[in-house]
């Protein structure tokens, strides 16, 4: 990943560093990986997760 820095405006290339990663999904990706949950417990928000992109899907339609 690359942001371009112009003009020292240093405060806008991180902000679009932070936008990008987000869009990556790592800050969320972090945030799962900070603790360790057991398989059976990763399988539940798996399928939690699946669950929830369902919902989201339907709605649209």
């Amino acid at each position: 990943m690359k942001v371009i820095v112009r003009e020292n405006q240093i405060e806008k290339a991180i902000k679009d560093l932070k936008r990008k990663l987000t869009k990556e999904g790592f800050f969320s990706e972090m945030k799962e990986r900070r603790f360790y949950d057991k398989p059976s417990v990763q399988k539940k928000k798996k399928q939690a997760k699946a669950a929830k992109r369902r919902r989201k899907r339907m709605r649209t339609f």
